[in-house]
């Protein structure tokens, strides 16, 4: 059983100006970033390098005609390295356009179209939430088979992934809650997931415990008490994308693509939507198993008994952070709880084969219905 693979070189700075400083950015190198970042953190610098703004080709998460968009003003510019400086969207995006891209992107997520690597990739994650800077997932929302996938594959890993504390501090508060519990959930899923390693379990674990010691801190001191702790979180983030991208995510994931997808509900929110019902379904199935660790650890850094209604608890600890609502109030209706159910199934095995337990699809269209 493999332990850990780390595939890009991880590096540190405090500074953009500190990368650049030991890495120079040249006109050999395409830039994809957003205009707010560049602004006020590149352009002071002085880079040579080509730039591209993934907004000018859409908002939100990554979908097939926005990477098509960009791929085709990629072809305008002659460049050895690709600087993905952004947050999840723009690290997947830019794993996909370091790869040989055919006319139609959807036919590399189809599997009718093999990856090749053609370009070099830096990520410098602008986000703490998605570990997207050491994963090989890249998701996109295929818009006309109206649906979410991932591609995973050696050849979407980045060559090096750069933590930069100071890109983070420009994050509004709704981007920095929702982008960093999608990273504790990817600790959680992957703590229990059974490809877990006592090396992605160290990881994991850590990764909990500095999001709750921030979270905790914002809770009792405010929304800008997270700048004290956003070096935490780009290291809890980094942290547990290493641990799912060698333990995986499960059904938490699996079943938010569907509201991801259908009503463009950001990532790290869809997801918790899902979270405390999985974690429910877990408990009832197999309530001796490693899942009790986990419940023992959410008790710790919540400060309760484990005999507790930890996760009752702990849903309502992170709902002062972030909304939780009915699938309903999304545009969801009741006739998709069996399509949804469905789709879940036909398209997000690689996820579901990551599940604590297996889950029928009687589970899944359970826990459909309960949060509708």
């Amino acid at each position: 059983m493999q332990a850990l693979k780390l595939v890009p070189t991880v590096l540190y700075f405090d500074t953009l100006a500190d990368f650049a400083a030991e890495y120079p950015v040249t006109e050999r190198d395409l830039l994809v970033t957003n205009e707010w970042l560049y602004t006020p953190y590149v352009a002071p610098l002085g880079w040579k390098a080509n730039v591209i703004y993934q907004e000018k080709y859409g908002m939100g998460e990554p979908s097939d005609e926005m990477i098509d968009g960009i791929v085709r003003e990629a072809s305008q510019y002659e460049y050895d390295r690709i600087l993905a400086l952004g947050g999840g969207t723009i690290l997947d995006i830019c794993k996909v356009l370091a790869l040989d891209v055919p006319e139609r992107v959807e036919d590399l997520y189809t599997g009718k179209v093999a990856p090749v690597k053609v370009k070099k990739l830096v990520c410098i994650p602008t986000t703490c939430g998605t570990g997207s800077e050491v994963t090989n997932v890249a998701i996109a929302e295929l818009k006309q088979l109206h649906l979410k996938k991932g591609i995973a594959v050696e050849e979407t890993f980045a060559d090096l992934a750069v933590l930069i504390p100071e890109t983070m501090n420009g994050l509004p508060y709704k981007v920095f809650v929702t982008s960093s519990v999608d990273a504790l959930i990817h600790a959680i899923e992957s703590y229990l997931s059974p490809k877990a390693s006592p090396f992605t379990e160290l990881l994991s674990i850590e990764a909990i415990r500095l999001i709750m010691k921030g979270y905790k801190a914002i809770v009792d001191g405010g929304e800008d008490a997270r700048f004290a702790y956003m070096k935490d979180f780009v290291f809890a983030s980094n942290y547990a994308g290493i641990a799912f991208g060698n333990a995986g995510c499960a059904a938490v994931h699996a079943l938010s693509y569907s509201i991801g997808g259908a009503f463009h509900v950001p990532h790290g929110e869809a997801n918790y939507q899902f979270f405390t019902e999985v974690m429910k379904c877990y408990v009832k199935k197999a309530p001796d198993g490693k899942i009790r660790n986990l419940t023992g650890l959410l008790a710790s850094v919540l400060g309760l008994s484990p005999d507790a209604d930890v996760y009752g608890e702990f849903d309502a600890f992170l709902g002062k952070l972030i909304a939780k609502k009915p699938l309903r109030e999304y545009g969801m209706t009741e006739t998709q709880i069996d399509d949804f159910t469905k789709s879940t199934v036909d398209n997000q095995q690689r996820l579901l084969a990551n599940n604590y337990v297996f889950l029928e699809d009687a589970d899944l269209r359970a826990i459909f219905a309960a949060l509708y």
